[in-house]
């Protein structure tokens, strides 16, 4: 039997491995890459990946992927739930276990799970449950950005040096992709100039300034003639209905509020036919780069760009971060210390600043 280098003689070919990443849809699409080369490297082995379930639709069909561990809202609330949970899960001997999360029930489960290998990222009160750790990188090597470099370092724990496929992909069914583009023509949508709006972050401390937004939505139309999708949670409704209010007439009529996607795989189908998505940095950027969409990104005033401007190639994909025009704001200060004050920093974060550099982009449609 193939030895895996390093880890105590275990065998590498029917290797058992944990791969945890609780946390939103743009990290468990980020996390993913890790079982998608775990698979390329050790095709026989087992690998289960421990997300919640609202995340699940971007791992949905991912070949990599033996086993999905939903991780419920309810270990989160109990500690003796979870503590059930962690011990269900030692019962599955697991030979690797890889934490990407890093938080306290994902501590709990590495410490009761047995494994062998136990893989984290470096912390000077958890490292001890770990057999090997990593430090995270504070600025990126490539252009894929330090949440996914990060990753791969930690994967590379078990083969440094392995050549990697880094970026994270979602798997599309025909049928799905299908399902997309009869849901256009039934909401009369056929052209094929439309841009998907990340029209509002999953908080206000994410969301660029209503008023600001619609003077971008006013610009793309002026400039492209396009139709306009709006993406938004069921329970920001209101808030995108507002933002339409703000346009003016012209863009109100080619913003279409009744293609509402009914579910993330819907949205992601829907986005497979659009010519980029453009709006707030989040999830949905992150999925539309999976499928092969192009982006542009408004960061967040505090969010950290060099994490997540992945793959930017000042073409494809473009992004804006206040710090880009005005970095005499941020001096040394820490995103942390930066979302304290995100409402008052977006007030710097005018659309003349955006509009030429999105102009640029759209030009190259």
């Amino acid at each position: 039997m193939a030895q895996l280098p390093g880890h105590n003689g275990l065998s590498a070919d029917k290797l058992k491995i944990l791969v945890i990443q609780q946390k939103m849809i743009g990290d468990v699409l980020a996390t993913s890459i890790i079982c998608n080369n775990l698979k390329q490297r050790y095709p026989d082995a087992r690998v289960d990946y421990l997300i919640y379930p609202f995340t699940q639709p971007v791992i949905l069909n991912n070949p990599n992927i033996d086993h999905v561990v939903l991780f419920d809202d309810r270990y989160r609330k109990s500690k003796m739930a979870l503590l059930g949970f962690a011990l269900r899960l030692r019962r599955q001997q697991y030979d690797i276990v890889i934490d990407a999360y890093g938080k306290t029930e994902s501590n709990l489960i590495v410490l009761f799970s047995g494994a062998k290998v136990k893989l984290g990222f470096y912390k000077k009160y958890t490292r001890f449950l770990y057999t090997q750790t990593v430090r995270e990188i504070p600025a990126p090597l490539t252009n894929a950005g330090t949440a996914l470099e990060n990753r791969m370092n930690l994967l590379n724990l078990l083969a440094p040096g392995a050549t990697a496929d880094i970026r994270p992909k979602i798997w599309l069914t025909e049928a799905e992709i299908e399902n997309g583009k009869k849901i256009l023509e039934r909401h009369q949508v056929t052209s094929g100039n439309i841009f998907m709006i990340g029209v509002l972050g999953s908080g206000d401390n994410k969301t660029y300034p209503f008023p600001y937004m619609a003077k971008l939505l006013d610009f793309i139309v002026a400039r492209t003639g396009a139709v306009l999708l709006f993406n938004y949670m069921p329970s920001q409704s209101e808030e995108a209905k507002t933002i339409y209010s703000l346009c003016l007439p012209q863009t109100q009529r080619q913003i279409r509020l009744d293609v509402v996607p009914g579910s993330i795989r819907e949205f992601l189908s829907i986005t497979y036919h659009c010519r980029a998505l453009i709006g707030n940095e989040g999830g949905a950027v992150n999925m539309a780069k999976a499928i092969g969409v192009p982006t542009f990104t408004v960061f967040s005033t505090w969010i950290k760009k060099e994490a997540w401007s992945s793959f930017e190639d000042g073409t494809t994909n473009v992004s804006v971060h206040l710090k880009d025009f005005k970095p005499e704001l941020y001096g040394a200060k820490s995103p942390k210390e930066m979302k304290k004050q995100a409402k008052e920093l977006y007030l710097e974060y005018q659309p003349e600043l955006i509009i030429p550099v999105l102009g640029d982009y759209l030009d190259r449609f």
